[in-house]
This record gives structure tokens, C-alpha cells and sequence, in this order.
């Protein structure tokens, strides 16, 4: 069981795995979390993160470098990423401007990385309420924009899979469902900064910021009810069930064309064009769905913490513990262009002659290239 300091514990009995998760009942010695603060600083805080001391300088460096490390990988994977597309015209299709947008989001997500970097080095709530806003502002509109994207990419990648001829996305479509994901984040993103609804307050070590999740009042708990579903249980729904019918389509089309080609005698139906066409095609759905699969991982911990805050017990969520959401759901950021550069052939093709150094190597085929007109309309689909 974690050690709870009390007003009877003396200074000596502190130790630095204390102040790392148990809160304390009195600051006599000890550097509490909000020791220093005032003003409109000390009003923004929750009133559950008084009672606990202030980590250990150690915690806040591992943190820091931990950030540093993250915000390289994202802002120079996803920069890639839009550099690519944007400067590619074969790769400039109305799928792939989903792809655009999720890089977009995912570098939004980790540009205000920097913020977190300072607090941390600072040790503390050092860029203020102001910063804490803009903080709480660029992840509140990346992360549900985010959800919203890999929900129009499921779909887009199940309408292609599952109804090949018609099931293509137009240009018109994909900016309109573009302009409908940022409109969509948009009132979740403003309430709380204007606090019409809600409000954006620091977090753990104070480092980092999110809507409140704390407060015991109703409006409160009604908010995080209705942004949670609103922002992950809506997303994640959409997500499962479209490639919960990618997995039937497939295994379905697989089992038919088995059968027919055992009434023909034949080893196989495909050429081996198709075959090459339909691998590509099967390589991006991985793509995509792994890139979707990685969000319901990093966000799920923190859709969890913020009903345990709200509804639950919140002596569970001690600065330390809640640390760890709060970087979980970072990482979706930083992989996202990784494994896109991984799976997508060509983006890989693309990136491999603009820069011949990283040794791509991947094949110049038909499938890929774009010159198989099925592969070319089909391949953009993830990021």
C-alpha cells in the first residue's frame, strides 16, 4: 500500500517516492506541488492537487526528455508526411487528404510540446494560466480531431474494400468530411477555454493541462460524460465497426473465391497483377488499422482517468499516475507517420527518391506506382 503522509509525519520521514504518488496533509518541510503559486495561477488549479508535495527534480527531468525525444519523432515524421503529400501530385487524392489531416492534427498535437518541455524544466506551473490555455486548447482540438480522422479513414477504407466500384472516395467528400471533423472539435474546444462549459486546468505535476476533470460539481460531471462519448466512444464505434466489415468483406471474398476455384480445378482465380494490386491494398488497410488500433490504445487510458476523476474514486489519481495518460496519449502522435511510412508503398516509393539515403528500397511495381489504375485509386489510406 502507498505511504500517506499525515500532519503527524516529520520532514525526516519524507522520502521521494512519498512525494512521487502520496499525497500530504501538510506542507510543514516539504515543497508542496503549489508552493509559490498565486493569483489566477493558484485559481486555475484544481483543489485535489493542493494536498500533494511537488516530485522530485528527477521526475520532472525524466519527463522533460522523454517529451523531447516524442516531439522530434512526431514533428519530423508528420512534417515529412505533409511535405510529402503536399508536394506530390500522384499522391494528392481525395483519400489521402484524410492522411494530410491526420498528420496535420498529430503535429498540432506535439507542437505545443515545447510548453510541457519548459514547465518540466522549470519544475512547475512556470508559463502560467495563459500558457496552460493554449496548451489545453491545441490538444483538446488535435486530440478529438484525431478520433474523428481515423473514424472517416475506417470508413473510407471500407467503403473502398467493400464496394470497389462505387465505393470511392470524391474530392468534395473528403473535404467536406475534413470541414465537418473541425467543426465538430470545435465547440468541444472553446467551451472550456471560455469556460461557457467546462474549463482547461493543469494536471499532475502541473506540467501539462486538460479539461477538469476534478471538480465535484454537476456541470462538471456532465461534461466529461458527454465529451467522452462525444470524443471516444463515438470515434471508437465508428472505427470497429467498419473494419469489423473490412475482416467479413475479406474472409467472405477469400472463402468465394476458394470455392470457385476449387469447382474449376485450378490452384488460383488472380493473376498475378491482381495479385500484386490486391496486396497493396491489403498492405494499407493493415496500415490503417494499425495507425487506429494505436489510437484506441493511447487515448483509452485517458478517457479512463477522466471518468475515474469525475465519477470515481479520486484518490486513485495521484499526480504521478496521472502522468502516465498524459504521455500515452502523446505517442499515437509520434507513430502515426512511422508506421505509414512503413506500410503505405507510395509514400515509401515517394520518400525514397526524394531522399535516396534512407534507403527505403521499396519496389518500383504497378500495384504501387499507380500505374494499375485499381491500386491507384485505392492506395492512399492511412497515416
Amino acid at each position: 500500500m502507498i505511504p500517506v503522509l499525515n500532519m503527524d509525519n516529520k520532514t525526516e520521514n519524507y522520502n521521494s517516492y512519498g512525494a512521487y504518488f502520496a499525497p500530504l496533509r501538510s506542507s510543514d518541510g516539504v515543497k508542496m506541488l503549489v508552493d509559490g503559486l498565486e493569483g489566477e495561477d493558484l485559481a486555475v488549479i484544481p483543489e485535489h492537487w493542493f494536498s500533494y508535495a511537488a516530485p522530485p527534480a528527477s521526475a520532472h527531468t525524466a519527463l522533460a526528455l522523454l517529451y523531447c525525444f516524442l516531439t522530434a519523432a512526431a514533428l519530423i515524421g508528420n512534417g515529412l508526411v505533409i511535405f510529402i503529400f503536399s508536394t506530390t501530385k500522384s499522391l494528392r487524392t481525395s483519400s489521402n487528404l484524410l492522411i494530410l489531416n491526420l498528420a496535420i492534427l498529430d503535429f498540432i498535437m506535439m507542437a505545443k510540446a515545447p510548453l510541457f518541455i519548459y514547465n518540466s524544466a522549470m519544475r512547475g506551473f512556470a508559463t502560467g494560466a495563459m500558457g496552460c490555455q493554449i496548451f489545453a486548447l491545441m490538444g483538446s482540438y488535435s486530440g478529438i480531431g484525431a478520433g474523428m480522422t481515423n473514424a472517416c479513414i475506417a470508413y473510407d477504407r471500407h467503403s473502398t474494400i467493400t464496394r470497389p466500384l462505387d465505393g470511392r472516395l470524391s474530392r468534395g467528400k473528403a473535404l467536406l468530411m475534413i470541414a465537418i471533423i473541425w467543426i465538430y472539435a470545435t465547440p468541444w474546444s472553446l467551451m472550456p477555454l471560455f469556460k461557457v462549459w467546462g474549463r482547461f486546468v493543469p494536471e499532475g505535476y502541473l506540467t501539462s493541462c486538460t479539461f477538469d476533470y476534478l471538480s465535484n460539481t454537476f456541470d462538471t460531471k456532465l461534461f466529461v460524460a458527454c465529451i467522452f462519448v462525444c470524443s471516444y466512444v463515438f470515434p471508437m464505434s465508428f472505427i470497429i465497426y467498419f473494419y469489423s466489415g473490412i475482416v467479413k468483406q475479406v474472409f467472405a471474398h477469400e472463402a468465394a473465391l476458394r470455392e470457385q476455384a476449387k469447382k474449376m480445378n485450378v490452384e488460383s482465380l488472380r493473376s498475378n497483377q491482381n495479385a500484386s494490386a490486391e496486396s497493396a491494398e491489403i498492405r494499407i488497410a493493415k496500415a490503417a488499422l494499425t495507425v487506429c488500433f494505436l489510437f484506441v490504445a493511447s487515448w483509452t487510458p485517458y478517457g479512463v482517468m477522466s471518468l475515474i476523476g469525475a465519477f470515481g474514486d479520486q484518490r486513485l489519481l495521484t499526480p504521478g499516475v496521472t502522468m502516465i495518460p498524459a504521455v500515452t496519449c502523446k505517442v499515437v502522435a509520434c507513430i502515426d507517420p512511422w508506421v505509414y511510412a512503413i506500410s503505405h508503398p507510395k509514400y515509401r516509393q515517394e520518400l525514397q527518391r526524394r531522399m535516396p539515403w534512407l534507403q527505403i528500397n521499396e519496389p518500383d511495381d504497378n500495384a504501387s506506382t499507380g500505374t494499375n489504375n485499381t491500386a491507384n485509386s485505392s492506395a492512399p489510406a492511412t497515416a
